[in-house]
């Protein structure tokens, strides 16, 4: 009773009645669009945890329902995601799917032409875990959720393209710009207004995608994976530096002491190899550097003694 006492004296709630939202939540989308214009000249969206559906109707409405011809409409492509079905919207084509399986993905990228100019333009996600009341762990749940969300990102976004995803605010957001910035030229954390003023709910708005150079895209699920093994399985020497990062924030990348096969001299290759990478993210860099130095230090004195 307290709830719906609360939601019905909320303009946001009001408004999206009067309108025709299946949430208020589509105030957000479009707050953040008013700041950011993360819409503009947009025609390939995908929509990940999409249900019950608000923020695809802001794509419908605001991409789809604007076009003036058949053929503008049918440059458009909306994909909705989500577990669990929704009711049709005009223009969106809706998935059942989890977004933490590579299948999910190849399903989404389906529905996009291929090459790169044809690839979704933006993508967006205003999914969260159940509450638990217990902060870090909601904020960990949520940082999860925002990684398999940019694991999709990177499979289907173009060159150039837009991210959207809610955070909880919290300790780790600076770790969380970190490993954004890894894919992205433009990062900010913005509240919209009709986000209310008790949430401690945000969102992260990317922006000017770039996948590094040899980085292949992958599913990463740090529950269920064993991530530093998936990362070596694609022989990409830039995946094993960033997924462990990427993961779980390990800045270690490839020198798990655990890992018996990774010599002294593999550390001291992998560190050459960084330094002289002129396309590795230079924050990278020097977030890496004493790590692997460190490592090369140990292990040498080991062998030497």
């Amino acid at each position: 009773m307290g709830k719906t006492s609360k939601d019905k004296r909320d303009v946001y709630y009001r408004q999206a009645k009067e309108e025709g939202w299946r949430a208020r939540s589509a105030f957000k989308l479009m707050h953040i669009n008013d700041q950011f214009g993360v819409l503009d000249n947009v025609q390939r969206a995908v929509d990940l945890c999409a249900a019950p559906g608000s923020w695809s109707q802001v794509l419908s409405r605001k991409l789809y329902d604007c076009c003036l011809t058949d053929d503008q409409k049918s440059e458009v492509k909306i994909v909705a995601v989500d577990l669990q079905a929704m009711a049709p919207i005009r223009g969106v084509v809706q998935l059942q799917g989890d977004i933490t399986k590579q299948s999910t993905a190849k399903a989404i990228i389906s529905h996009f032409n291929y090459g790169d100019d044809k690839k979704a333009q933006l993508v967006v996600c205003d999914g969260a875990p159940d509450v638990t009341g217990v902060h870090e762990m909601d904020e960990y749940m949520q940082s999860q959720l925002i990684i398999s969300a940019l694991s999709i990102a990177t499979f289907v976004l173009e060159s150039g393209g837009k991210f959207v995803a809610k955070i909880f605010k919290g300790n780790a957001n600076c770790m969380l710009e970190s490993r954004l910035l890894s894919f992205f030229n433009n990062f900010q954390i913005y509240k919209p207004p009709s986000s209310r003023p008790s949430s401690n709910e945000a969102f992260v708005v990317c922006c000017d995608f770039r996948l590094p150079p040899g980085y292949i895209p992958q599913v990463i699920n740090p529950a269920r994976d064993d991530f530093r093994q998936v990362a070596r399985l694609t022989g990409s020497a830039i995946n094993q530096r960033l997924v462990p990062f990427i993961a779980c924030g390990d800045l270690n990348g490839c020198t798990d002491e655990e890992d018996e096969d990774f010599t002294l001299e593999d550390l001291e290759m992998t560190y050459d190899d960084m330094i002289n990478d002129v396309d590795f993210p230079s924050e990278f860099k020097d977030e890496l550097e004493p790590v692997l130095l460190g490592e090369i230090a140990v292990r040498s004195a080991e062998r030497d003694w």
